[in-house]
């Protein structure tokens, strides 16, 4: 029988992780403007590094939480990123502040994967729709407000406060994941906890008694998990899997970019700090929709046209010659993401039996993404550099590419859907 009361736990671990990396890593881009002149390319050559190390590092952290705990991995993975918040207070040097942040991409590997898993453990399909419609409530709320609130705390408490805010946070996510850890050694001791799986014995998959999903999303879920054959549910996964990295393209491209738009456009920190995060409150109030209504599910046209959304919203946004341009294409922006997102997490954890190998998988294409709109941007504005906008319309020309594959996909699948007796297709 499993306790979904511990679960609270590990929301509340997500929301505190949420906060400190997206404080870190959404300002770290302004620190080294600041600290060391690094203009567009230079911090679209440093997220194309991050999204790289991310991709490399988040596949193996999945497969290493499965086999040895999601405990084990938690800690690895705070005390990683506490040690080189540690060592990134003390350094001021460039090439020292961009090793500090890859070992801090390293730890962070470790956490994101474990905790979609923790969400997701134990739950039948009702729950799953429920737990991960609720992970992404509470990790877009608590990085909204990060984003938001991150150019003030940065110029008000002083460049250095990029390392000790994230490292309090740290500490106490390892004091908290410590107490976690004997909370449920001590109930598997009473024998109250079954071990579904490698990872559950070691004590996780245990969930919060939140009010479960309503009648109309739980009857929803019921009627998909009989109406959706198994190979179409895998060519939505695939399509998720191919769709959510470029909107962490688009993502990583605008958080590199966004120090000089703010320089374009007359913004001090603060302020892009407030005008920057409106993308992160849309996607907050796309999750929260999409958890409550389960009609989206396998439907290819919400895909499809949240991912057309994308790509309007992305060039508009990085090319915005004012400010209310720049607030009203983030409001759709941040809902295209939304869904994007929600799809991969969703369909990674829908019908899998290794959900944190596939919180992995799910991870590593994210940092396939954010490696690869930096390094179009970065590289087009190397070769290009009389055409200032060239980094945004190449990136835009990549996600159009994104699009077609898309495309290609699902044809595939409905044409083969089409030459089965009886066949039909979800649009």
């Amino acid at each position: 029988m499993f306790s979904r009361r511990i679960k609270v736990g590990y929301f509340v671990l997500e929301g505190m992780n949420s906060f400190a990396t997206v404080y870190f890593f959404y300002y770290f881009y302004f620190f080294m403007e600041g600290e060391f002149r690094f203009g567009n390319k230079a911090n679209l050559t440093l997220a194309a590094l991050n999204g790289g190390m991310y991709a490399l590092c988040a596949w193996w952290a999945g497969k290493f939480a499965q086999r040895f705990g999601y405990f084990l991995a938690l800690k690895v993975g705070f005390g990683t990123m506490l040690l080189a918040m540690a060592i990134g207070w003390h350094l001021h040097s460039a090439g020292g502040e961009i090793s500090m942040m890859l070992l801090t991409v390293l730890g962070m590997s470790f956490t994101w994967p474990t905790l979609e898993a923790l969400a997701s453990e134990g739950e039948d399909r009702k729950g799953v729709q429920h737990m991960v419609g609720l992970y992404n409530v509470v990790w877009a709320a608590t990085a909204a407000v990060a984003n938001f609130c991150g150019g003030a705390m940065l110029q008000t408490l002083g460049p250095r406060s990029l390392f000790l805010v994230p490292a309090g946070i740290q500490l106490a996510q390892l004091a908290l994941t410590f107490s976690l850890e004997r909370v449920v050694g001590r109930r598997r001791t009473a024998g109250s906890l079954s071990a579904a799986s490698p990872a559950l014995e070691s004590g996780e998959g245990f969930a919060l008694a939140i009010s479960p999903a309503g009648p109309g999303v739980a009857s929803a879920v019921a009627h998909e998990a009989e109406a959706v054959p198994a190979a179409q549910a895998q060519r939505f996964l695939q399509m998720a899997w191919l769709a959510n990295p470029f909107g962490y393209i688009a993502i990583n491209t605008t958080i590199a970019a966004m120090p000089g738009i703010a320089g374009r456009l007359g913004l001090s920190t603060m302020v892009a700090g407030f005008c920057g995060s409106v993308w992160c409150f849309a996607r907050l109030g796309a999750f929260t929709l999409l958890w409550r209504w389960a009609g989206w599910h396998y439907r290819f046209r919400w895909l499809l046209l949240a991912y057309a959304l994308l790509v309007g919203t992305f060039t508009a946004i990085l090319l915005a010659p004012s400010i209310a341009l720049l607030v009203s294409a983030q409001v759709f922006f941040g809902i295209a993401l939304g869904l994007l997102y929600y799809s991969s997490l969703f369909y990674s954890m829908d019908r899998s039996e290794t959900k944190g190998e596939h919180g992995g998988i799910h991870e590593a294409v994210i940092g396939l993404g954010n490696f690869t709109g930096p390094a179009v941007g970065a590289a087009t504005l190397q070769f290009l550099p009389a055409y200032p906008s060239s980094g945004a319309l190449a990136v835009s020309v990549l996600l159009l590419g994104g699009m077609g594959g898309l495309v290609a996909i699902w044809k595939k699948g409905a044409n083969s859907v089409r030459n089965r007796p009886g066949g039909r297709t979800a649009n």
